[in-house]
């Protein structure tokens, strides 16, 4: 194991509540206020995707602003996001990735820009859960958020992804039942994807969120399973978390957010 460097651990939550712009409006992005790179920025809550507010809270362009790594998904939960090298691709419910143009709207993704602080291998045949345990052991601290890359060649990975929803929306729960499944076998690619800890459940989906996307950049999708060949995995320690919400007439500001959606979170990560 190697660790290049052990940054501060404080934790500092900046939830910018003063920053309400309408949904599909971008003015309010033209400048970004976050100068350290440690920084989790987040495009609204996990819970209110739960509820199926799938309408633009930002543009891709102004979220790439924020960070060249990350996961979210597209107006009208149209597939499955996966940001690398400061591009964004989208999986769409036939399994293909696509690069996204700027303009294109964003209710709900996780951002930052990335740099590794540790690095290790992973062991050859290693589960998807085998992994989570691996990373849990190397973390310092379970109470900060984690950018989680591993770069490799899988003997397996199972990935999916949904469809664009057209208004009413349903809840998050009733389409990912519907989810389309993908199945790869000897495939080479990245995981993106972050660890959030327990107590932002419901902010952030807790624990962790991975999204897959082959090297070849044309498939992928959020991850269900996998088996390790031969990888590689990075972590980058992020003790920083900014979080914007949806804009004064948005259907967030008429949601009642106080049912416990944990359950319904669990189901539609699996």
């Amino acid at each position: 194991m190697i660790i290049k460097s052990l940054r501060k651990l404080s934790f500092i939550i900046i939830v910018l509540v003063l920053i309400f712009v309408p949904v599909g409006c971008n003015s309010g992005y033209a400048e970004n206020p976050i100068q350290d790179r440690e920084t989790l920025f987040q495009a609204s809550t996990i819970n209110a995707l739960m509820e199926g507010l799938y309408d633009s809270v930002i543009t891709v362009g102004d979220l790439l602003k924020y960070g060249d790594f990350g996961i979210g998904t597209f107006e009208g939960l149209d597939g499955e996001m996966i940001v690398l090298d400061g591009k964004c691709y989208q999986i769409q419910d036939d399994g293909v990735a696509y690069l996204k143009e700027d303009s294109v709207g964003v209710p709900f993704a996780d951002v930052t820009f990335f740099d590794s602080d540790y690095d290790d291998e992973v062991a050859s045949g290693t589960t998807f859960e085998e992994l989570k345990t691996q990373i849990d052991e190397a973390l310092p601290t379970e109470n900060i958020f984690y950018a989680v890359k591993i770069e490799g060649t899988f003997t397996y990975m199972q990935t999916r992804s949904v469809a664009g929803q057209q208004k009413p929306y349903p809840p998050l729960t009733e389409v990912t039942s519907d989810q389309v499944v993908f199945d790869f076998n000897n495939v080479s690619g990245t995981i993106v994807g972050f660890y959030c800890p327990e107590y932002v459940a419901g902010v952030g989906v807790a624990g962790y969120h991975l999204h897959f996307i082959t090297d070849e950049l044309n498939a992928g999708g959020h991850i269900l399973n996998f088996t390790v060949e031969e990888a590689t995995m990075h972590i980058d320690y992020t003790n920083e978390f900014y979080l914007i919400l949806p804009g004064d007439g948005s259907d967030f500001y008429d949601t009642d957010f106080s049912p416990d959606y944990s359950d319904e979170i669990e189901e539609a990560e699996s």
